[in-house]
């Protein structure tokens, strides 16, 4: 039977929709059909991840981001369902993200430059934060996740096709993509490759053949995009997800998966040019300016460990990486000789936190990450679910894992720790966990857990 007290744990309810013959009810489940919260929550994760409004500037004059995030805001908080109320979201995830917060907050009054960090935290993460919350709390069941899932996966691809429609790559130093519209092409590439697993997943499982035929021209489109970009962190990144998907998808066969990666590698040869293998030949050289120049990847990362051994209760603040870099670096002096110093971001988002935050900073970003992959990890559906449903949610639930894995390497080269990217993929993670427990008899939950749900009973 179902009541409130037993909602997280047990199938949502169904509802009727109409008769197929005299006396024959057709059921549907909660989350069969989209509403508009879940059309908003689309369309914030075109704008805040796929950066939609910044492609077509006709799409940014009605100012998509705004109207979508309140939109949501106040819908939810109407919202009578009992599946989306937020103490069904309530876990450490979620205390971990609100514990991040809360910490970014107290690392204000201590910053270099207090403005910036206040400007980050109250201007952008706190929005952001809570529309992470919100997303995950507003998702009834698996069919939302994968709503979510498409609208990450639409973002993705239409970002890669104006990408690749509007930018010329040209010859010699200019054989890569350079400026674009919000991400750079390093960013561009990790992104793509968080949205590559979830292509993966509607090809196989997408509900109709429109879906699935999307899904292959989308991962066309982000494998060229992705191999214009010419990141070697993408790359890296490319490889540690082809990895998992051939090692640990197990919800499909072996030779499927398999094939599919091949595929993607086929078209990555296909187009990569002389340049680009170059450039992915310098990954481990000793001569690589990553290792060589002051402004080199590994050169910034030792300061950056520095900053957080200097500071290491509350670091130098949020959004004062680069402040960093121009007063506190051993190059700083310069300035006063009229010598310019390059303010550096951290490209490396675990220093990022590390030195912006301090070391317990830096302890609850990883542990809010690593929860998240725990999350989509035990987001397995129970063995006695039938086939059907048991492998669309052990499918999303390795594919969620696999994205996350790709923003996990590929954040080792790019200071993406505050983007929207990784919270919208924690989102769906968090969902698909709660969907995962509202399906579940009270038999697979924890003893503790079900001895109150049969009291409750």
């Amino acid at each position: 039977m179902y009541s409130p007290a037993t909602a997280t744990l047990e199938a949502p309810p169904l509802r009727r929709r109409g008769l197929r013959s005299p006396g024959a009810v057709v059921a549907e489940s909660v989350d069969a059909r989209w509403d508009l919260l879940m059309v908003c929550l689309a369309g914030h994760v075109l704008t805040g991840v796929g950066r939609v409004h910044q492609l077509f500037t006709v799409v940014g004059a009605v100012r998509p981001a705004i109207i979508t995030g309140l939109a949501a805001i106040v819908l939810y908080v109407y919202d009578p369902l009992e599946e989306r109320r937020f103490h069904h979201v309530v876990g450490p995830t979620t205390k971990l993200l609100l514990a991040l917060t809360c910490w970014m907050v107290l690392c204000i009054p201590g910053a270099l430059v207090a403005g910036n960090s206040f400007d980050l935290v109250f201007g952008s993460f706190v929005k952001t934060a809570l529309m992470c919350a919100l997303t995950a709390a507003a998702v009834r069941g698996v069919r939302d996740v994968e709503r979510l899932a498409l609208a990450y996966l639409a973002a993705a691809t239409v970002y890669a096709g104006v990408v690749i429609s509007r930018f010329d790559l040209g010859s010699g130093a200019d054989w890569r993509l350079g400026h674009l519209y919000y991400y750079d092409a390093n960013d561009l590439a990790t992104f793509l490759v968080t949205a590559m697993p979830l292509g993966f997943y509607f090809i196989h499982a997408g509900r109709g053949l429109r879906t699935r035929a999307f899904a292959a021209v989308g991962l066309i489109v982000m494998t060229v995009s992705f191999v214009r970009t010419g990141s070697r962190g993408g790359f890296i990144a490319l490889i540690a997800v082809a990895l998992f998907i051939v090692a640990r998808y197990s919800a499909i066969p072996l030779g499927r998966r398999v094939f599919v990666t091949a595929a993607v590698a086929a078209i990555v040869v296909g187009t990569a040019s002389t340049q680009y293998w170059e450039q992915m030949g310098t990954i481990v050289s000793d001569t690589d300016y990553n290792r060589t120049d002051e402004s080199g990847r590994l050169p910034i990362w030792g300061r950056g460990i520095g900053y957080m051994l200097e500071n290491p209760l509350f670091g130098v603040g949020p959004n004062n990486f680069p402040t960093a870099e121009g007063t506190l670096s051993p190059y700083a002096d310069r300035q006063q000789f009229g010598v310019g110093v390059r303010w550096n971001a951290a490209h490396n988002s675990y220093i990022q936190v590390g030195a912006e935050l301090g070391i317990v900073g830096l302890a609850l970003f990883v542990a809010f990450i690593a929860s998240a992959l725990v999350a989509a990890h035990r987001s397995r559906p129970p063995a006695d679910a039938g086939e059907g449903p048991r492998d669309r949610r052990l499918q999303l639930s390795q594919v969620l894992t696999a994205s996350l894995i790709g923003f996990v390497v590929g954040a080792v080269f790019l200071s993406l720790a505050y983007s929207d990217m990784l919270y919208t993929l924690v989102a769906m993670a968090i969902g698909m966990r709660k969907a995962t427990l509202a399906a579940a008899p009270v038999e697979d939950v924890a003893p503790a857990l079900a001895l109150r749900l049969r009291r409750a009973r």
